[in-house]
């Protein structure tokens, strides 16, 4: 007989090799652009096809997500259109000076999106490139920037509105149970870290600054949590508090690997057990020691408190978390930025548009201000990520593909259709098929699947009734793959940040920051809202690869700082409350 393993009763049941959530995310895809292509048709929308296109680029797996991006893409095309007005306005006469400004404002978004994170530096990007959509697309004919700017507004409103209306009524999964159970693992991950502490076990570096990395990547999904309901509020305080707990914990099991080896085994073995059990610790009054037998009142037995008391702050906000109830102390999780990375990135990026826009003049194509707005958006976009070069790579791909797909939907499968049934169902394998791929877990195919969702959508250009042009397709073809190819030429000869320069520059401002704090104690954060701050700063040299010898040496000393810059203000903080 054979048994069945518990993984083999948990694994989900699979349609062509994709679980049925992912089904249910592509298939939510596509009915929010059949319903957002029908209203736009139904309101005789000038423009469609952009419509379509704001719900791919909404495309996330839960409704809090897709609500607080659509939100920031609201606020921020309101912002790109302001913008698109005053630069049209004030230069429309002098096209070099022009497209100086524009370089100069992408610069700025790309800059501004450098010192956020999440869906606000998405909005800071979406800003920049909406000028690309709405002046440089109407360059030659400045006089219609303002309708064109209208009805974009009104076409990415329907958008909105679709996609919202779909997850709703499709019940669209909410983030918070997924990320309840994320952060339970991450407390498993460090709690084992201080076990092996406990025991005075080696522990490595570099997977210490991965956690930490790990833990506080969850910013940006915890801040999504209130948009999914009416207490998503109360969710996203308990975990932001949580998450913030998890790096007091680890920065305690940290401070404790400063003493030596615990001899006493009956602390040992009661620590541990502490540490292994879900049952709720035992605190003073003051909520600010652990009831530990065995502990002395040393600075070892204090250390081993603040662990465990660090340990039972997290089960708390997990557990409210859980429970949806308003944490007893709520933390703030401060972003720390590097205002010398953000003003590098901002830099290059106007002078990549500079020399996209100096190339596309030279060659003084008809259709030359499309692709300089696809390169304002395929640069925009990357800058959100890790990786802009690679970004842009994966668009160049990526291009080809989509054109592929989009000819054979456009000229093989629908090929002269006008109803809009025959419509919607040419659509479906497309728009489905590259949702699912979006869902993969490999970055690479997940990429390609997220950048066709995009590209098909603009390529085929849905309108009322549908035009069938092989002519125009080819051109703009044709321009869609030279973009991606002139913003990759320019990427390599005015290259991002390297990771090594990334690495130095936060290392120096590490140990500024610690030089100040030496000197006089910020008041602005708590000490567990500061620690949190250093640990973003610690996760962005983690994520600054790749793993050879002087990445670990940067890391080492990242944590260094990390836990003198912690003791510091810990300290600072217990004489402070002995003193009132």
């Amino acid at each position: 007989m054979i048994a069945h393993s518990p993984t083999a009763k948990q694994s989900p049941f699979e349609i062509a090799g994709f679980p049925l959530q992912s089904w249910a995310f592509a298939v939510r895809i596509w009915m929010a652009a059949v319903v957002a292509l029908l209203a736009s048709f139904w309101l005789q929308l000038e423009a469609p096809s952009s419509a379509m296109l704001t719900v791919m680029i909404l495309a996330e797996p839960t409704r809090g997500q897709v609500r607080e991006k659509a939100g920031y893409r609201l606020i921020a095309t309101a912002l790109g259109v302001l913008a698109s007005i005053a630069i049209v306005g004030s230069l429309s006469q002098t096209r070099d000076l022009f497209l100086v400004a524009f370089a100069a404002w992408m610069g700025l978004c790309v800059y501004a999106c450098g010192l956020l994170d999440g869906y606000r530096a998405y909005a800071a990007v979406l800003s920049g490139y909406t000028v690309a959509l709405i002046a440089i697309q109407q360059i030659d004919n400045p006089q219609f920037v303002f309708q064109v700017a209208m009805e974009r507004g009104a076409a990415i409103a329907v958008g909105v509105m679709a996609i919202t209306l779909v997850n709703d009524l499709l019940f669209a999964p909410d983030r918070h149970p997924r990320l309840g159970a994320q952060l339970a693992a991450l407390h498993h991950r460090v709690r084992n870290y201080a076990r092996a502490v406990i025991r005075h076990e080696a522990t490595d570096t570099v997977a210490v600054a991965t956690l930490i990395r790990e833990i506080v990547a969850l910013r940006p999904d915890i801040s999504s949590l209130a948009a999914e309901s009416s207490s998503g509020p109360v969710r996203s305080a308990a975990a932001r508090s949580a998450m913030v707990a998890l790096v007091a914990e680890l920065q305690a099991a940290r401070a404790l690997a400063a003493f030596p080896a615990i001899t006493d085994q009956a602390l040992r073995e009661g620590s541990l057990f502490h540490l292994g059990t879900e049952q709720s610790l035992q605190t003073s009054s003051r909520d600010d020691d652990v009831d530990l037998p065995g502990a002395a009142s040393t600075s070892l037995g204090r250390a081993l408190r603040e662990l465990l008391r660090r340990d039972a702050e997290v089960r708390l906000h997990l557990s409210a978390l859980k429970s949806v109830v308003r944490p007893s102390r709520s933390w703030r999780a401060p972003l720390y930025h590097s205002q010398r990375i953000a003003i590098e990135n901002g830099v290059r990026a106007a002078a990549c548009v500079a020399a996209a826009s100096l190339f596309f003049v030279l060659a003084g194509w008809p259709s030359a201000s499309s692709s300089l707005s696809l390169v304002a958006v395929v640069l925009a976009l990357g800058a959100t990520t890790p990786a802009p070069r690679a970004f842009t790579a994966l668009g160049l791909v990526g291009a080809p593909i989509a054109v592929a797909l989009t000819g054979i939907l456009e000229f093989f499968v629908l090929n002269g259709v006008s109803d809009f049934p025959l419509l919607a169902i040419g659509l479906a394998p497309f728009l489905i098929g590259a949702a699912l791929v979006a869902t993969l877990p490999n970055p690479v195919l997940s990429g390609l699947g997220k950048v066709n969702l995009i590209f098909i959508s603009a390529l085929f250009a849905a309108s009322n009734p549908q035009t069938y042009n092989p002519q125009s397709f080819l051109f703009t073809s044709l321009f869609v793959c030279l973009a991606a190819g002139v913003l990759l030429a320019t990427q390599y000869l005015i290259p991002p940040v390297s990771d090594g320069q990334r690495r130095r520059w936060l290392l120096a401002s590490a140990r500024h920051d610690l030089r100040v704090l030496a000197e006089r104690t910020d008041r602005r954060y708590a000490p567990e809202e500061a620690a949190f701050r250093d640990a973003v700063r610690v996760g962005q040299i983690a994520g600054a690869g790749p793993n050879d010898a002087e990445y670990r040496t940067s890391v080492e000393q990242a944590l260094a700082y990390f836990d003198q810059a912690a003791a510091i203000r810990f300290g600072a903080a217990q004489t402070h409350g002995r003193e009132s």
